[in-house]
């Protein structure tokens, strides 16, 4: 307890649980997966500020992310089996 001008001061009561909070927390997850499970190695890439606009731009154009629209693109150009390598 804190004490204020010779007084005492109690703190209040933990508020209750609210379902929405927990919902806006874990809006992130995907059946019980969250972003960081999935992707777990980070690329770092030089570029020039022009580009990095125009990426940006070009994820807000679509909705997306920039981490999404680029995982995208990269798993369009390095698809887990790629058709010439297989028999």
């Amino acid at each position: 307890m804190s004490q204020r001008n010779g007084k005492r001061i109690a703190i209040g009561a933990r508020p209750p649980e609210n379902p929405l909070t927990d919902a806006w927390v874990r809006q992130g997850e995907t059946d019980g997966i969250q972003k960081g499970d999935l992707y777990t190695a980070r690329l770092t890439l030089d570029i020039t500020p022009s580009m990095r606009v125009r990426i940006k731009v070009s994820a807000f154009t679509q909705g997306v992310t920039v981490s999404e629209l680029l995982r995208g693109l990269l798993e369009r150009e390095f698809p887990e089996q790629r058709m010439e390598n297989t028999p």
